[in-house]
């Protein structure tokens, strides 16, 4: 599409700035307030060390804690303030030509447009399945979500395989791939040279105010996003958040919690289409992309009702009345429920 017909200020939206405080959170995917008691106690037993800079062993501590989670080498891991970070990386990459496959998140699509690369949109219709073959061949860098944020949808790796091309490199957002059940669409273990996977830390482990997150992929690629980078780029603290939740035990409590999500999740979505809501489906992240009569008018009466969720249409390829909500237990949807049951756009 021209690039003076993008919205920028779309793509920088965010579903925190829908979440006022004391409002009932839909609109961001964080799990809970504040990361697990154990993971608090690992952290603020590192605070009589913020007066040293952070060594290179610390570095090289969490990045073998990653590799050995994933099954791969510390020379494939780069670690990240943030996937946004590793978002912001991406452009020096220098691609020709970058896809996005949409609807997705959309800091990908801004970081390549304002480091000047050109951009495709590769819209996908509902059910939002990608083919392979919607991809331009002349496009060498491609970027898709998997499980994709909004949509809740997940792509076999079979089909990420086949966006494979010579000359092009595949960027794998699985920042919410932790909270699928055994991860079976996940690349992170898998070693090629042209395909990066990205994951993030902030949702599973509400983290989202320490930025924590890395990639996964060949050490030559890696080298080139990690290029210019400033001394110490990550903390102590993120240092010993990203090493803490990739011990066993911790992988451990991903599985667990992945588990009771998709409980939660399918709990919600019963309740949701009960009172004729739709819900997109098959659904396998966090999250739940619905249509509405009215989404603006839905948004606003909920947040009148002190609920937040968050809008939609930000997503390239939705619209107005597209809404995302998180995955949320009974008690937090007994109140979403009624409160759409008062908006009476039924």
């Amino acid at each position: 599409m021209p690039e003076d017909s993008v919205d920028r200020v779309k793509l920088r939206h965010h579903g925190d700035v829908e979440a006022r405080p004391g409002m009932l959170d839909f609109a961001v995917n964080v799990r809970g307030s504040a990361p697990p008691e154990w993971l608090r106690r690992r952290l603020a037993d590192r605070l009589d060390s913020l007066g040293r800079y952070p060594s290179a062993e610390e570095d090289r501590r969490a990045r073998c804690a990653v590799a050995a989670r994933h099954g791969r080498e510390p020379d494939e891991v780069l670690l990240l303030a943030g996937a946004a970070e590793g978002f912001a990386m991406v452009p020096r990459l220098a691609p020709r030509l970058a896809a996005v496959v949409h609807p997705s998140f959309t800091e990908p699509e801004l970081a390549l447009r304002e480091a000047g690369i050109a951009v495709t949109r590769v819209l996908l219709d509902p059910p939002y399945m990608l083919d392979a073959a919607v991809v331009p061949d002349a496009a060498d860098l491609v970027v898709v979500g998997n499980p994709t944020n909004p949509t809740s949808v997940l792509h076999p790796a079979e089909t990420i395989h086949a966006l494979r091309a010579p000359g092009r490199i595949i960027v794998v957002d699985e920042a919410f791939a932790d909270a699928v059940p055994g991860e079976p669409a996940s690349l992170a273990a898998v070693a090629a040279p042209d395909v990066l996977v990205l994951r993030s830390l902030t949702k599973t482990w509400a983290l989202a105010g320490l930025r924590c997150g890395y990639f996964l992929g060949a050490p030559e690629i890696l080298a080139r996003l990690n290029h210019g980078r400033p001394h110490w780029p990550l903390g102590t603290l993120q240092l010993e958040a990203i090493a803490a939740t990739a011990e066993p035990d911790a992988v451990a409590q991903e599985h667990e919690s992945a588990l009771r999500i998709a409980v939660e999740r399918d709990a919600m979505i019963k309740r949701l289409t009960d009172i004729g809501v739709h819900v997109h489906t098959p659904a396998e992240a966090p999250f739940l992309l619905l249509h509405v009569p009215d989404g603006e008018l839905l948004r606003k009466h909920l947040a009148d009702k002190g609920i937040a969720v968050r809008r939609a249409d930000t997503f390239p390829g939705l619209g107005p009345n597209h809404l995302r909500v998180a995955v949320r237990g009974a008690a937090e949807v007994d109140e979403l429920i009624t409160a759409i049951r008062t908006a009476e756009l039924w």
